[in-house]
């Protein structure tokens, strides 16, 4: 299955992570203050993560030749709250390049998305730059979250726990996340269904818990769908990369017409 295939492929660059653990803390801990992720979130209004991202393993070659840089700044102009940059690099042609070349162009925080199994790749996060880190329970499972969660407190990041179904959903709740991103895509078929985020709003909202919506959100309805819901903010790529006026479609997504 391809989950499982881009999963032994990232246990590779995880334990690679590992062992530059001792030199990848010390970076992390040189590194400036971080901007925050969540409270740029929870601003009145649906915030907007704007992804970049240049192929999917479901969608195949979405934006070849992106450049990550100026995608980015066409996002901060048009009001996104943060920036998401794919750094997994065989299935999604991305980079950690890509993640130091944003955070030094934009204002806004910067999340790094990836299939991040050690935590060590926390430290290497913040090293590069990123203000907040993905950590998809799925991948995690409870125990390994609580660590990366420990290694995310640690490197003074900010972590969207990614959950795809109730028990997952418990999973976070439990290990204390504080935001919790439901992913719309299931990870096995990926195929996208919005009921999904509207099934698991009352679970993973609550007092202290920044919310958001990822993937199948393309039109500014599907926008309205998961704001209706109770989400504060939607994460959304291959609806931005592929349009030929990503600054408008991100203001109409966040209802700014």
């Amino acid at each position: 299955m391809m989950l499982d295939r881009i999963l032994s492929d990232a246990r590779i660059r995880s334990r690679e992570a590992a062992d530059r653990s001792a030199a990848l803390v010390e970076a992390a801990k040189r590194s400036g203050p971080a901007t925050g992720f969540a409270s740029a979130l929870a601003k009145p209004g649906l915030s907007v993560i704007a992804e970049v991202k240049r192929r999917s393993p479901s969608r195949g070659v979405l934006a070849a030749g992106l450049d990550a840089v100026d995608q980015a700044k066409i996002y901060a102009d048009a009001g996104a709250s943060a920036v998401s940059v794919l750094t997994e690099p065989l299935y999604f042609d991305g980079s950690l390049d890509d993640l130091v070349a944003v955070h030094d162009a934009v204002d806004i925080p910067v999340l790094r998305k990836d299939f991040m199994l050690e935590p060590a790749q926390v430290f290497e996060a913040r090293a590069a730059g990123a203000d907040a880190v993905l950590l998809i329970v799925a991948a995690l499972g409870s125990d390994l979250l609580g660590q990366m969660l420990g290694a995310a407190a640690e490197a003074r990041v900010d972590a969207l726990v990614e959950v795809h179904d109730l028990s997952e959903a418990v999973v976070a709740r439990a290990a204390g996340a504080t935001v919790i991103g439901v992913n719309n895509r299931d990870l096995h078929s990926f195929s996208t269904d919005l009921g999904v985020a509207e099934e698991l709003a009352s679970t993973v909202q609550g007092d202290g818990i920044t919310t958001v919506a990822e993937s199948g959100i393309h039109t500014p309805d599907d926008a309205s769908r998961m704001k209706d819901a109770g989400y504060d903010a939607i994460l959304v790529g291959e609806a931005l990369v592929v349009a030929d006026n990503p600054a408008a479609l991100l203001s109409d997504l966040a209802g700014r017409q």
